[in-house]
């Protein structure tokens, strides 16, 4: 439990403190992969939460929603189409969803401890 929040911490610092930018070029792309790892991230949390979790399922799905994700923004740009959109479309409802299924968990298990 505390791993992924020290992750998260270190992660936060180590990009507040390097002066690191990212290409004009390359920013839809890495803008379209962060949204796919946070949509597995939320869907990680999800699951825990259902207990239903699995590592070797969050991993693969991380590693391969991320590269997809890239990979169709990647194929968009060499046709000439916004393909990624599809892709912003598709992440942004399931993270939406996911949050919304979170939600729900959280507040009905805060509601059964009052109760």
């Amino acid at each position: 439990m505390w791993l992924p929040l020290i992750g998260l911490i270190v992660g936060l610092a180590v990009g507040f403190l390097l002066d690191w930018r990212v290409p004009q070029e390359y920013s839809s792309y890495l803008s379209i992969a962060l949204l796919a790892g946070l949509d597995t991230i939320f869907g990680g949390i999800r699951s825990f939460l259902e207990r239903t979790f699995n590592v070797r399922i969050f991993m693969s799905g991380f590693f391969f929603n991320t590269l997809f994700a890239a990979g169709l923004a990647f194929i968009g740009a060499f046709l000439g189409i916004d393909l990624y959109l599809a892709a912003i479309v598709a992440f942004g409802v399931r993270l939406f969803n996911n949050l919304a299924v979170i939600r729900r968990i959280v507040l009905s298990r805060w509601i059964n401890q009052q109760e």
